[in-house]
């Protein structure tokens, strides 16, 4: 590996994803190629039962930009966590193993990174955001749960759910190290977790002072969502909830001042 530092990180959380995983590798890989800066490639294995460990091994024998990184099962959250910590790019950028963002758009956060601008984040909400092949309930139950998030006043964006986040180096260090909710303590879980790990994330950036940019993008429904619509649910409002409690309580008080 280069001791050059990446321009660009892009990290894959994968739980169970050996069906689509190959594709998005090579998309990726493809986008990356085209670039003329240096970059890197991690896939963080969330304790996958399936084959996703064999199918990124294969693929790094041929791309050594591809780094694995295998977890327990602990969900995304800690998943995103451990490959955003362990970035050493310039610019670190998340998405999710469907991309269901196209990786293409990663052009349009990278551009505001490059103004200045400490983190950028992908809005499936506002002027030019574009969603296709999504269930009304889907698009439903987002709507509530920003409405929620805005009532408990940890949020004030208009979708902090879409899975298609990049950040400034020290940004993502700041940020990612400070969590509370699924951080270092997050224990092994059984089966697939959608979290609002998102909206504490987001919540410290604003409290810390950090430049934010909400950018709308193109998002494409994914017919094998592991979303659980009610449990789920339950679970996000719980997070939220949580966040406004760890606030209350003082807990995010040392990241008032902004580190740069």
């Amino acid at each position: 590996m280069s001791n050059e530092q990446p321009y660009l990180s892009i990290v894959i959380p994968a739980y169970n994803e050996e069906v689509r995983l190959p594709h998005t590798l090579e998309r990726v890989e493809a986008y990356l190629s085209q670039q003329d800066y240096p970059s890197e490639i991690i896939v963080v294995d969330d304790g996958s039962t399936d084959n996703t460990v064999k199918v990124v091994e294969e693929f790094m024998a041929d791309h050594p930009r591809v780094r694995l990184i295998r977890n327990d099962h602990r969900g995304k959250a800690y998943t995103v966590r451990t490959g955003v910590l362990n970035a050493r790019g310039q610019f670190v950028l998340f998405t999710d193993a469907d991309l269901a963002v196209p990786i293409e758009q990663a052009d349009r956060l990278l551009k505001y990174l490059e103004r200045g601008y400490d983190v950028a984040f992908g809005s499936r909400e506002g002027i030019g955001a574009r969603r296709y092949g999504e269930p009304f309930y889907r698009h439903l139950m987002g709507r509530i749960f920003n409405f929620l998030v805005r009532l408990l006043g940890v949020g004030h964006y208009q979708d902090t759910q879409c899975g298609f986040k990049a950040f400034r180096y020290q940004a993502a260090q700041d940020l990612f190290r400070r969590v509370l909710l699924y951080g270092d303590e997050a224990g092994v879980i059984k089966g697939a977790a959608v979290t609002a790990f998102d909206v504490e994330v987001l919540f410290l950036a604003h409290k810390a002072g950090y430049r934010v940019k909400e950018v709308p993008v193109e998002w494409y429904y994914g017919t094998n969502s592991k979303v659980n619509p009610l449990a789920d649910s339950i679970r996000m409002f719980k997070d939220a909830w949580q966040v406004r409690l760890n606030d209350w309580k003082g807990l995010y008080n040392h990241s008032a001042a902004r580190r740069r």
